[in-house]
């Protein structure tokens, strides 16, 4: 039995897992949904003072609970704090999983390392609101987009202004990354990546490290959660590809 800790990307809380979280527990494993400061259910928490460091601190937290040998699961933005929160604690994760998305190296933060978003054009105040829709491309079937039109809640705007901190220890865990092929990245692009030579794309190359691509949009916790959940499984026990594997 695994534990997993499943961390949401922007605008989503717990409640995105809840599919995922079911078929694990199905399978025989714990899985723990993450609700970060300021979002879903804790969306009155006063958004001017969270910033990304109260995310990681958030996912510290849920991580020193759940005791050492964890599977962290982040998902999008999720990949800034449980990063930040792997680095601190590394001897509680056993393998980090990235799901559609990259990982930040220190100082950087979201708003620079994905400026294709336009993040802070629309900001009201103290939060970045929520999108009008979830683009058709991602597969979402439309009730559960019906659902995360009515969930979401604006996202405290420090959480994607504020850099990360890291010292680098995050870098010893074994690391899976999950490709929603929709979205438009796959193996062959992470290859790209690590033939730029660029020392920030080394780990993707060494021993542990590991990949999936799911036929899915960049929402698969919504689109494909029992596809996602068989995914993590496998990526607990240190499944999937290499980089250079054929």
């Amino acid at each position: 039995m695994a534990t997993f800790v499943l961390v949401p990307g922007l605008f989503m809380g717990a409640w995105a897992w809840e599919a995922v979280a079911a078929e694990l527990e199905a399978k025989g494993h714990r899985a723990v949904a993450v609700t970060l400061p300021g979002l879903a259910e804790r969306a009155g928490e006063d958004a001017a003072g969270i910033g990304l460091a109260s995310h990681a601190d958030a996912v510290a937290e849920v991580l020193a609970a759940a005791g050492p040998g964890t599977v962290l699961v982040a998902h999008s933005y999720g990949a800034f704090p449980c990063v930040a929160a792997v680095d601190r604690r590394p001897e509680l994760v056993s393998r980090l999983v990235f799901v559609d998305t990259g990982y930040p190296e220190a100082g950087e933060s979201m708003v620079l390392t994905m400026p294709q978003l336009d993040l802070l054009a629309g900001v009201a105040g103290d939060v970045v609101p929520v999108p009008k829709e979830i683009p058709a491309v991602h597969g979402v079937p439309e009730a559960e987009h019906d659902r995360w039109l009515r969930l979401a809640t604006p996202q405290p705007v420090r959480t994607v202004t504020e850099p990360v901190e890291l010292s680098g220890d995050w870098l010893r865990v074994p690391t899976t990354g999950v490709f929603c092929l929709a979205s438009g990245l796959n193996v062959v692009f992470a290859r790209s990546l690590h033939a730029t030579g660029m020392p920030r794309f080394a780990k993707l190359a060494e021993p542990g490290v590991t990949f999936f691509e799911l036929s899915t949009g960049h929402y698969p916790m919504l689109s494909a959660p029992l596809e996602l959940a068989d995914v993590l499984e496998r990526a607990a026990d240190g499944g999937g590809r290499g980089l250079y594997d054929s």
